[in-house]
């Protein structure tokens, strides 16, 4: 009966339409076998995880190929009897067909460099790298071959044609002129189908095991893409578990208070302490967020490829953090994470959001110290909404200008780096090398001018398509280890000739990653793929390791206590040093997932106010859910997350 039945659809006036229905569903069952295999090291196999993420996924597949062929099929309804099969119907459908088939094969093949990638299926990353089409557009065509690319799309095209010429299928769609009244019977069952999924089906309903993979697996990417699309900020409040908010600031005031810290009033919603230290050190300090660089591209965390032998140099003369882990998987992450010590807030970063000026952060600080702080970019800062977001902190900004002029509400500096001062350049910005020669041409101009000066260096050759000057190391353009390596280069070089200046010896660096190279893994939030290296060097102080616990929001307020600083401070970070023993966490979170780190114990929150704990351990930082939880670290665990999501959205972050 279900054979008679495909046959009498083929063979109708609806023969295209359930044709492409038809291809769509086996290749996007073919992406999900690939993905599959291809993360098979990751997979959780159990028999009805995997039967419950194929069903799953071939509803999703359902519901985005209707979505697609809906306005075909409306066409096909209404086109009146009498040009079916005339010049208008053959150009309409060509056309639509055309422009399908892009739109069906672009997505799907899109999908395997983005998995590739991230790990997962299309998300907000993918929204945000639409708005900034001249970067990615440029990526795509220096880490890939366009036009073979642009080939194999239109090979696959045209195959499709004839394939479906030879079975007949254009021939049985110009021909079957069937009255609206039969026409209905085939469209109303695919309306009420497309509605009805579309009511159903959401995004988060594929997130139903520990395993990231599993999940990502029983979605669709054009689906996620447009969910992704559809909410892009989350609301805390909406979506995430809470407590009360008088609880919450009374859990987050005593487990954010230091040893040499007292709160500055009895507010029980402000958290802004007073810090003591002595006696105090005004060195300049360069902060160097370094791209994608993850602590197991060290020796000292076990790699063998000798790629970051000046980094290892370093560590080994500096203050190195052994024991640190981004908040995020994403460079505004890191920024978020550095300049405003703040957990990792649901939805987009702070960095991307409307109305991001004037917040306290380590800027705010700064300029109570009299620095003068600069952000320095080798590439167009529009992009991210980084000149934006370090511009309403007050930063000068030093970046590769094409032509986007900062708001008109930011009252800031800005420098272009000039072509005469670019040796290289690819589509996320000029070479490491290049950038570095900026941070030494604006310390000498703040050193002559006798202003202590304060640098946020965001660093890009380590960020595919991994290309870099030619004759520098010994690997290979194009490559993650070459990529590294030419980076790692790139420091030692900045370093001597820093070494060299009059004002290197009052000068700190904090040298860090902004996050992993990749985050992806079997559990939806992996740990591992989380640890950074750290250091800060040039101190006046002997070199050690630091092997507590750490969070990235914590380096910037470490760095304070080292120099001996008296301030307030409004952060969420904590000087490490101190910390009472026990007392140390980290923050991890992922745009939906957020998370708690502390005493081998892993919290963790989503939008569907869920609440899981797991035990960690083992060098990759495996998680086991326990059944128990403890319910002190999830309270903690909230109410860092509720209080920091509600300073920001009612402006309690702001500096007053």
């Amino acid at each position: 009966m279900i054979s008679k039945l495909i046959k009498k659809s083929l063979g109708s006036r609806f023969s295209m339409f359930f044709s492409i229905l038809g291809l769509y569903l086996v290749l996007s069952f073919l992406i999900r076998i690939t993905f599959l295999i291809w993360s098979s090291k990751d997979v959780d196999f159990t028999f009805f995880y995997l039967v419950r993420a194929f069903i799953t996924g071939f509803l999703y597949d359902i519901e985005i190929i209707l979505f697609f062929l809906m306005p075909y099929l409306l066409y096909l309804l209404v086109l009146p009897k009498r040009w079916i099969g005339k010049d208008f119907d053959k150009f309409f459908t060509y056309f639509y067909l055309t422009l399908l088939l892009i739109i069906i094969y672009f997505s799907l093949l899109a999908e395997i460099p983005f998995w590739d990638e991230f790990g997962v299926r299309f998300n907000f990353i993918a929204v945000d790298y639409l708005i900034y089409t001249y970067e990615v557009i440029e990526n795509i065509n220096q880490s890939y071959p366009l036009p073979l690319i642009i080939l194999v799309l239109v090979g696959l095209i045209v195959l499709t044609f004839v394939l479906l010429k030879r079975n007949k299928v254009f021939i049985n769609t110009f021909s079957d002129q069937l009255p609206v009244k039969k026409r209905l019977s085939y469209g109303i069952p695919a309306i009420v189908l497309a509605a009805g999924l579309g009511l159903i089906m959401k995004n988060k309903q594929a997130d139903f095991s520990n395993n990231m993979v599993i999940n990502e697996l029983g979605k669709n990417g054009a689906f996620s893409f447009i969910s992704a699309f559809k909410s892009n900020e989350l609301d805390y409040e909406t979506f995430y578990p809470k407590i009360s908010d008088k609880e919450a600031y009374s859990i987050v005031k005593k487990n954010l208070l230091q040893k040499n810290q007292h709160y500055a009033n009895t507010k029980w919603d402000d958290i802004s302490r007073s810090t003591t230290g002595n006696p105090e050190q005004k060195p300049n300090i360069i902060l160097i967020a370094i791209e994608s660089f993850s602590a197991d591209f060290l020796s000292t965390f076990g790699n063998k490829e000798n790629l970051t032998p000046n980094y290892e140099k370093l560590a080994s003369e500096s203050i190195f953090f052994t024991n640190l882990y981004a908040t995020g998987t994403r460079t505004v992450r890191g920024m978020e994470a550095l300049t405003l010590s703040v957990p990792p807030t649901p939805g987009n970063s702070i960095v991307r959001r409307p109305n991001n000026q004037n917040i306290f952060s380590i800027s705010t600080i700064l300029k109570e110290k009299n620095y003068l702080p600069y952000f320095i970019y080798g590439g167009d800062g529009y992009f991210d909404n980084m000149n934006t977001f370090f511009g309403g902190q007050g930063f000068q900004i030093v970046d590769r200008n094409r032509g986007n002029p900062l708001s008109d509400d930011i009252q800031t500096k800005r420098y272009s780096i000039n072509d005469n001062e670019v040796s290289f350049e690819n589509a996320w910005g000029i070479c490491d090398e290049d950038l570095y020669a900026q941070s030494v041409k604006y310390a000498d101009k703040s050193s002559k001018e006798h202003k202590p000066f304060f640098q946020f260096v965001m660093t890009t050759s380590n960020h595919k398509p991994y290309t870099f000057p030619n004759g520098k190391i010994n690997l290979p353009q194009g490559s993650r280890e070459g990529a590294v390596k030419y980076t790692d280069y790139a420091l030692g070089k900045f370093i001597n000739d820093a070494k060299k200046k009059p004002w290197f010896k009052n000068t700190v660096f904090v040298i860090v990653a902004d996050h992993c190279a990749s985050s992806a893994g079997k559990w939806e939030i992996n740990i591992a793929k989380h640890h950074i290296p750290a250091i800060i060097y040039n101190l006046n102080q002997q070199p050690e390791k630091i092997s507590r616990l750490t969070s990235q929001i914590d380096l910037m307020p470490t760095l304070f206590g080292y120099l001996g600083w008296n301030y307030t401070t409004s952060l969420y970070g904590k000087d490490i040093n101190q910390t009472n023993p026990g007392e140390e966490r980290a923050f991890i979170g992922n745009y939906r997932t957020l998370g708690l780190l502390r005493n081998n114990l892993f919290t963790q929150i989503d939008d569907r106010k869920r609440v899981k704990q797991f035990t960690v351990s083992g060098a990759d930082k495996s998680l086991s859910e326990v059944n128990f939880k403890n319910n002190d670290l999830v309270s903690e665990t909230i109410s860092y997350y509720q209080t920091a999501s509600e300073r920001f959205k009612t402006g309690k972050m702001k500096v007053k």
